[in-house]
């Protein structure tokens, strides 16, 4: 495997797609607290192919497979194959691994590099957070010792974080305790590479753009299900499901925004207690 993966740009603007948290079962008719996970991935792509963003590349953070059964992995491949474009991928805490690679290995637009030089300007390192048969996250030492590579080995470059795992509080007690537990170590490392401009993540299945300790965090609805944020207790949201664009300018700016299905048949068992 190449240490990294070379994207090449015609013009000075890197656009990329992120899709996030879809859940996908290894039978198509399996429904997620009411959703069928297939269904509504397949509704996201279908508007993506429709939508004149014209991105390089997709970042899919984690959560690609519900039921641990590995062909769902196939299933996810053999799905964004119709984008035609390469694939980036890394763990969330519903993944496993190691089927998650060797699965998505057998497919040549899954790309199984964790660090993107994209354009003249800018990086994308994408980390593991996943803590085996945990629902919160954490970066090993080898992971903060691989980023912190990574970033001195282009302290040029502008810099795009991805991880699964929530660094922000959502307000909702049920869902933060399941956050990233080490986000002081992360702060750490990046604090001595100031090109670092924004950190990409999933799991919570709801839309972020804020800020931490001066880092634009960004956070990308589920295309299954969504969680309602401020609630302390397990509460299903009735937004569509959504994905988000991103452009990364050869000045360090970042242009972005969320997409939603235009329509809402997706919608959950909102007496759902957990899942």
């Amino acid at each position: 495997m190449n240490e990294f993966y070379s994207l090449e740009k015609k013009d000075s603007v890197v656009r990329l797609l992120q899709i996030t948290d879809p859940h996908l079962f290894s039978a198509k008719h399996d429904t997620l607290l009411g959703v069928n996970t297939t269904d509504s991935f397949q509704a996201v792509l279908d508007q993506i192919q429709h939508s004149p963003f014209n991105y390089e590349a997709v970042l899919a953070t984690g959560d690609l497979i519900q039921d641990h059964n590995p062909e769902a992995y196939h299933r996810f491949a053999e799905m964004v194959k119709q984008l035609g474009k390469p694939i980036f991928w890394l763990e969330g805490n519903h993944d496993q691994q190691p089927q998650m690679s060797l699965y998505l290995a057998k497919h040549s637009h899954i790309q199984p590099e964790k660090q993107i030089l994209a354009g003249s300007h800018w990086q994308i390192l994408l980390l593991n957070s996943q803590v085996a048969n945990a629902p919160s996250g954490n970066l090993s030492f080898g992971q903060l010792a691989w980023l912190e590579s990574k970033l001195a080995e282009y302290p040029e470059r502008y810099v795009l974080v991805g991880l699964h795992h929530n660094i922000l509080p959502t307000n909702s007690a049920w869902l933060d305790q399941h956050c990233l537990k080490n986000s002081d170590a992360l702060a750490e490392v990046l604090s001595h590479y100031p090109n670092v401009k924004a950190i990409l993540h999933g799991h919570i299945h709801q839309e972020v753009d804020a800020i931490w300790k001066n880092y634009r965090v960004l956070a990308t609805p589920s295309t299954c299900i969504q969680f309602k944020p401020n609630c302390n207790e397990f509460t299903l949201d009735l937004l569509p499901q959504g994905w988000r664009e991103l452009s990364l300018f050869a000045d360090g700016r970042i242009e972005t925004r969320v997409k939603r299905l235009t329509s809402n048949e997706f919608l959950p068992d909102l007496r759902s207690k957990g899942y």
